[in-house]
């Protein structure tokens, strides 16, 4: 019934064709660009080449990795137009099946089954796959059952507790935070209701590893935001304030995703509330009752203006941008709240017949969600946003940058479209643009600039570059490459640290006259080096913890 559910959610993308969400043109770029990573040899990546139209941005560094290594590898072996329905296949059944995994610790299989079905069917998760295409949210959302069950169950779990939290770190940032936090209640509140402090002391080892196990994504994506504009993510119109249930800000776009989202957030807590009261009558020791209750009240709370100052004053919590990203976790305990409230003999199917009614009604559920999601939240695409267009636009120019992915003191709107790869200037900062002119404009060859030069471009990999030049007199080689801490740049075999700065934060080297040969190279910076460090100390540690827990299980069944 999971699978088939899933399957009829996604019907509309095969139907009529990928949803053109918000977030749709970054993550089907990511992923090509990832593809285009592995034909030049490179399995991890960090660089961005076709954003900022060729100069590229750090994009892989900030970006959690799992689900662009998803998207690329089915972009891989499937046809890109097939890419996104596979992906919001396999992370629907993923949410189905994560989900019925947790809710059979508390409820019986066919109660588990309906809530399964009716969290990967949920209206916020029809919204996050259909109007926003956040690949990587969606993807997240396999992942909170599952912190959930393992860090309210009884029995050992440190290891897959802590596998979980560092899963979601590297899925999705925002889903990490509100999950470190959803993690944190529940525990607090099954310990207290219990007068049991072993899930506290659990819960906060696996966080500790689980950080840890992620902290060679963690490590560098925290430490380098010093090097970009990352406080450009939350600009007006991003902020929490902006976002809080039914607002208005005065722009039109943002308002009407704000109002969807403000009625789908009622719709959610209405259900959950007359579950959270229905489920009294089923109630026993042991269930996450209680949790669950107290949870939902935070989400209702955290969507409302008033709760302003938890979210400026709680760490990390205002980088979420809007408080609806709740609803994410606000499925997660509708579900498990329905189901909760139905477990017992009413659910108890004991006949074929009654078997068949059960799953023919979920099934027509399903129908009317996805029918929903269909008319309601499916994007049309414009012609230089489908598949096809952006395929075309990957191969030439490339596309606008990430705001928040530019290098520091750098305004991407000065870079300019069909730059050559190397340009030799008189000087560091000439044939510049000026966005408050023109975003981006097209570069035109300014002969009073340039220094004529014979040029070769021996290597032109997006993380390696060699570069040979035969000069006259001393110029200015500038590339067609945001300048980063991270590029290591030699010329003739000495290093270059210090490098002249441009108002489009381009790279820059000064080269005097005669042979010059110029090697350009992503390099493991300190920061990344400890975040690998750290990963390793971890998993070292989740392997002896591993190793030990086996032991002592065979020697108690010995």
């Amino acid at each position: 019934m999971i699978l088939a559910c899933a399957a009829i959610a996604v019907l509309p993308l095969a139907w009529r064709g990928t949803s053109c969400g918000h977030d749709f043109d970054f993550h089907l770029q990511s992923w090509m660009e990832v593809v285009h990573h592995w034909s030049e040899g490179t399995l991890y990546p960090h660089w961005d080449a076709s954003a900022n139209y060729g100069a590229g941005e750090p994009r892989f560094v900030f970006y959690p990795p799992l689900s662009w290594l998803l998207g690329a590898v089915l972009g891989a072996v499937l046809p890109w137009t097939w890419t996104p329905v596979a992906f919001t296949l396999i992370a629907f059944i993923g949410c189905g099946l994560s989900f019925f995994t947790m809710a059979r610790e508390w409820m019986a299989e066919d109660a588990a089954a309906v809530a399964a079905c009716v969290y990967l069917l949920n209206p916020y998760l029809m919204f996050v796959a259909y109007e926003r295409a956040a690949y990587g949210e969606l993807l997240s959302a396999i992942l909170l059952p599952l912190l959930m069950l393992y860090g309210l169950r009884q029995r050992a779990s440190l290891i897959p507790l802590s596998l979980i939290i560092a899963a979601l770190w590297l899925t999705n940032a925002p889903s990490a935070v509100m999950g470190c936090y959803l993690l944190a209640l529940l525990v607090l509140v099954t310990s207290i209701r219990d007068r049991r402090y072993i899930l506290i002391a659990r819960a906060a080892g696996a966080a500790a590893l689980g950080l840890g196990l992620a902290s060679f994504y963690i490590v560098p994506a925290a430490y380098e935001q010093r090097w970009v504009e990352i406080a450009r993510a939350i600009a007006p119109g991003m902020r929490v304030e902006d976002s809080f249930l039914f607002g208005h800000t005065g722009e039109a776009f943002h308002d009407q995703v704000l109002h969807t989202a403000s009625l789908i957030a009622v719709a959610m807590l209405l259900a959950a509330g007359i579950a959270a009261m229905f489920s009294r009558r089923t109630s026993r020791p042991g269930l996450p009752r209680a949790p669950l209750i107290a949870t939902l009240i935070s989400i209702c709370i955290l969507l409302l203006p008033f709760s302003d100052i938890l979210w400026r004053d709680t760490p990390e919590l205002k980088f979420l941008q809007f408080p609806w990203r709740w609803l994410l976790v606000l499925g997660v305990v509708m579900a498990t709240l329905i189901g909760l409230a139905l477990r017992g003999s009413f659910l108890e199917a004991s006949t074929r017949r009654h078997i068949l009614i059960r799953a023919v009604s979920m099934l027509c559920v399903a129908v009317l969600m996805t029918l929903s999601a269909a008319f309601c939240f499916w994007q049309p695409c414009d012609d230089e946003d489908n598949v096809a267009a952006q395929r075309v636009t990957f191969g030439n120019e490339g596309f606008e940058g990430t705001d928040e992915y530019t290098a520091a003191n750098a305004d991407n709107g000065d870079i300019q479209q069909d730059l050559p790869l190397v340009r030799l200037l008189k000087t560091a900062d000439s044939d510049e643009a000026d966005s408050s002119i023109a975003e981006n404009p097209e570069w035109k060859e300014n002969a009073v600039d340039a220094v004529p030069a014979k040029l070769s471009i021996r290597r032109w990999k997006v993380e390696n570059k060699e570069v040979a030049v035969h000069l006259q007199g001393p110029a200015y080689a500038v590339f067609k490459l945001m300048d980063y801490p991270a590029w290591q740049v030699d010329v003739n075999g000495k290093s270059i640290s210090t490098r002249p700065h441009r108002d489009d934060g381009l790279l820059t080297i000064p080269l005097d006259a005669g042979d010059s040969v110029v090697t350009v190279r992503y390099a493991a910076t300190r920061d990344v080096k400890v975040g690998r460090g750290l990963s390793l100390l971890a998993l070292c540690i989740v392997i002896a913890v591993f190793t030990q827990t086996k032991r002592g299980q065979n020697l108690h069944l010995s």
